[in-house]
């Protein structure tokens, strides 16, 4: 497989003051003030990648880490006799590697176009030595990848092939809702970052079940379809109980 890096020269005209950029307020940069955006400013630099993209292999190093600005990315894992399971996805806002380790330990492809802004890792994990702020962040974020990490174990070990597509969507509306600053509610739009074949590999699910399901869920009038990426939530919180969670995204006892 080759992998095939964004070109960091190639991305230098795309610099956005930390204070302009669409995920300040949600990325590992959210408490900083403003010598700390300076720092980081300093040492940062955007790559882009096309959908397919191999950003790394697992275990091959990486003399960066970045938040996603905008697409996915996903993480993967390939077993000796070829399989592969993807074990996480990187949405806007999402933090990719790991300060102190210096190889990564998932594969990481572009799922679709995506926009990094990276970090020297050096310079970064300085930064978190010094600055109490970044570090608490980072931990944050981290817990938060841990819960979500929970929560996919339910999802790929007790829901049902229906439960899975209707959690996947309420989990995007979710997120599209908190980099908007507020909460799902009522007819939501979501716009599907990923292919059904990306889906179903995500979900332990074959292309065919996907897109029953998604055909049941349309029919019932749960979601509306436009095109082949934008869908139509009428009432989320019909969404959420096709999930088999409470309205708050718990699961339902």
């Amino acid at each position: 497989m080759q992998v095939k890096l964004g070109s960091e020269a190639s991305c230098r005209s795309l610099q956005v003051p930390c204070e302009d950029c669409p995920i300040r307020y949600r990325a590992v940069c959210a408490s900083c003030e403003a010598p700390e955006l300076d720092r980081l400013d300093a040492t940062k630099y955007y790559r882009r990648y096309e959908a397919g993209q191999v950003l790394a292999l697992a275990g091959e190093r990486m003399d960066f880490v970045g938040s996603v600005v905008s697409g996915v990315a996903g993480l993967s894992q390939t077993m000796e006799d070829g399989r592969t399971q993807m074990v996480g996805l990187l949405l806007p806002s999402d933090f990719l590697g790991r300060p102190g380790r210096e190889t990564s330990t998932y594969a990481v492809t572009a799922l679709s176009d995506l926009l990094l802004c990276c970090f020297r890792r050096k310079p970064f994990e300085e930064l978190l030595r010094s600055s109490p702020r970044v570090a608490a962040r980072l931990l944050d974020m981290t817990l938060d990848d841990l819960d979500a990490a929970r929560e996919w174990l339910l999802l790929l070990g007790r829901k049902s092939a229906r439960e899975k597509i209707a959690s996947f969507l309420a989990a995007l509306a979710r997120r599209g809702a908190v980099l908007r600053q507020s909460r799902p509610q009522g007819r939501v739009e979501i716009e599907l970052p990923l292919t059904r074949e990306t889906m179903a590999d995500y979900l332990g699910l074959t292309i065919e079940t996907v897109s029953r399901q998604i055909s049941a869920l349309r029919r019932d009038g749960v979601i509306a379809l436009e095109g082949t990426r934008r869908i139509t939530v009428p009432d989320f919180h019909r969404l959420v109980l096709e999930s088999g969670d409470d309205a708050d995204g718990g699961p339902l006892s």
